[in-house]
């Protein structure tokens, strides 16, 4: 009886023990979940304030103009989109900066002479020098083709021809496919496209941060084994 009613006795401080045990880990538990998402939320605003200073220093390195007075290359390659790229090359080929005009990215079915005429040229002037590639279906395409008839032709130097906002992802893409080769930028200015106080401009702000995006992401491809 002595032992049974010392078992009765024990019996609420050992629950108690066991609640208060109990009720620490909670404790714990839930200072550790709130710590993990304080260090979680802390990450996120880091990398949301690296982001935004990312994309300012982007735009801030988005070449005004073309140079001046563009020397001679091997070559001269438009990646086709629009914003008066073909003509520049066009008046870079008339002008002797290059040998031959390679167009990468065109749609197929369209010809030479087509493209000569909507840019207001004559094909009997340039139409010799100037050679289609059809199979590029983006930038990194545009750099592979680009290389492959670099290769070709043996050149090793090249004027590179694309809208301004472009230029930056572009000689990442085009470097990378030819290491070797001198790859000088010819940025076109598009007027639609406004860098000053950029981010008032609905339609700029949103072209030059998705631009900026598909840069990282091409950025990101280049620290990725193989």
């Amino acid at each position: 009886c002595v032992r049974w009613q010392g078992c009765r006795e024990a019996a609420p401080d050992v629950a108690r023990g066991a609640s208060s045990v109990i009720g620490r880990e909670r404790v714990l538990a839930r200072r550790s979940q709130a710590g993990w998402r304080r260090k979680v939320g802390l990450a996120l605003v880091l990398a949301a304030m690296l982001w935004l200073v990312g994309l300012f220093r982007f735009v801030a390195e988005i070449p005004r103009a073309a140079p001046d007075d563009p020397g001679a290359a091997d070559a001269i390659v438009v990646v086709t989109g629009g914003g008066g790229r073909l003509r520049a090359g066009l008046e870079m080929l008339a002008a002797g900066r290059g040998g031959k005009l390679f167009v990468s990215g065109v749609y197929r079915g369209v010809d030479v002479e087509a493209l000569l005429r909507l840019s207001q040229q004559s094909p009997r002037e340039l139409e010799c020098c100037i050679v289609l590639g059809y199979s590029a279906d983006d930038t990194r395409g545009n750099a592979g083709e680009t290389a492959t008839w670099m290769a070709s032709e043996s050149y090793r130097s090249l004027w590179l021809v694309t809208a301004n906002y472009h230029m930056q992802r572009s000689l990442l893409e085009f470097r990378r496919a030819m290491p070797e080769a001198r790859i000088a930028a010819y940025p076109v200015a598009p007027a639609e496209v406004i860098l000053e106080s950029w981010w008032l401009w609905p339609g700029t702000a949103q072209l030059i941060v998705w631009e900026y995006c598909k840069y990282l992401i091409a950025l990101a491809r280049g620290w990725l084994p193989g």
